[in-house]
């Protein structure tokens, strides 16, 4: 690009939204354009010379300009009111024509009028009145002008407005498919929006049923320690202050995994949640299993030496492991293969999931990532952190670092 180019084109985007800002001012511009290209055009004589037209050797009447200044005039409201300015300069184009044996080219102002009905109407009114148009202008230039009715210059005018409704019909024909396609994005982004706030919500949704079935045994076990421990107050002190210690122990267990996804609950109106157990990376076998017999090989590497885990932390590693492979299946193709690995580290489990599938467009991170949100979303809720990204070479991996202490300080 030269030095002028940038310079050009921040010129041209400035006068372009200038005159967007100001349609009237623009549509002024374009009716002293047609004025200036009329009246050149009328000190041109196409029969000046046997070589060709000559320029200078005529001069426009006083009426002549007077009718080129009023058809330029009304192309100033060409787009308030096109119908009527096309009707206005067509009706002052066969007054030229008929009334002076050398008319000035007022059918430019026509032309320029038909080009803005064409492109602010319909196509069968853009066929009706520029067929109408082509149709006068012409009859009358055969039957009025000042040349035999097969001079070209007849034809000239067939020509002329014919083009203006087609391009004015295309300009309407892009900018109805431009608009098309806008609104066709519009709706699909509202579309992906509110899909992506249902997803979302029925992962609340089972966060929630997760929640229910992780802390059920911890209040269950609140009331019974609490029932033994006002039972026995009296005779058996010994044993009540162990049945308060073990009701100190299970309600904050209880309000250790309450307090890591409360954030996360859905409002009431919930249907009835569903009574198994909530699963856990002991039935991790199982998981793989499944995948298995659908087609996906897995492989397992675990080192956690199956040390028992908070609830809240062991099901969403589980859920961790179940959506990361349910991604394999959908994107890495039908020839991927998976490996699941499960390490203690400290105080922290790591959970990495890796496929060796193609490179794709459509990766899990780039396909909505409806079910990597819900992982994040449980990954965070327990103070963890999740690591989504393609593998070089092909493939993607997901690992997701989860503490293993509770939020009061105590191990699993």
């Amino acid at each position: 690009m030269t030095p002028t180019g940038p310079a050009t084109g921040t010129l041209y985007a400035r006068l372009r939204d200038w005159f967007r800002a100001r349609p009237l001012a623009f549509d002024a511009t374009i009716a002293c354009g047609t004025l200036v290209c009329m009246v050149a055009g009328s000190f041109t004589d196409p029969h000046g010379s046997p070589s060709g037209p000559t320029f200078g050797d005529r001069t426009p009447d006083v009426w002549s300009v007077l009718i080129m200044v009023l058809g330029a005039a009304a192309l100033v409201l060409r787009r308030r009111r096109p119908f009527a300015v096309l009707c206005f300069t067509v009706t002052i184009c066969l007054v030229e024509l008929v009334n002076d044996n050398r008319p000035a080219p007022i059918a430019m102002s026509a032309v320029v009028a038909l080009y803005t009905v064409a492109s602010r109407t319909d196509r069968p009114t853009t066929w009706r009145v520029g067929l109408a148009t082509m149709a006068m202008l012409t009859a009358a230039a055969m039957i009025f002008g000042p040349t035999n009715w097969y001079a070209q210059e007849n034809l000239g005018v067939f020509a002329w407005t014919g083009m203006a409704a087609a391009a004015g019909d295309a300009v309407r024909s892009r900018r109805a498919f431009v608009d098309a396609i806008r609104e066709r994005a519009e709706r699909a982004e509202r579309t992906r929006e509110e899909e992506a706030g249902r997803r979302v919500a029925e992962e609340r949704l089972r966060i929630a049923r997760d929640l229910h079935d992780v802390v059920a045994h911890h209040i269950a076990l609140v009331n019974v320690q609490a029932g033994v421990a006002a039972h026995v107050m009296d005779k058996r002190p010994d044993q009540a202050k162990e049945a308060l210690a073990h009701v100190r122990e299970a309600s904050r267990s209880a309000l250790d995994e309450l307090r890591a996804t409360v954030g996360l609950l859905r409002q009431s109106g919930d249907p009835e949640a569903p009574t198994e157990p909530a699963p856990g990376l002991a039935v991790l076998d199982g998981l793989l299993d499944s995948f298995r017999k659908a087609g996906l090989p897995v492989a397992l590497a675990r080192t956690d030496g199956d040390l028992p885990l908070p609830a809240t932390v062991d099901l969403a590693a589980y859920r961790i492991v179940q959506e990361a492979l349910t991604n394999v299946r959908k994107h890495a193709g039908p020839d991927a293969e998976a490996e699941v690995s499960v390490v203690r580290v400290g105080r922290t489990v790591e959970i990495t999931v890796l496929d060796n599938g193609a490179p794709q467009t459509g990766a899990p991170a780039d396909s909505g990532g409806h079910g990597l949100l819900g992982m994040r979303e449980r990954v965070s809720a327990l103070g963890g952190s999740l690591t989504t990204a393609p593998r070089y070479g092909g493939g993607f991996r997901v690992q997701a670092i989860l503490p293993v202490t509770t939020r009061t300080g105590e191990d699993a």
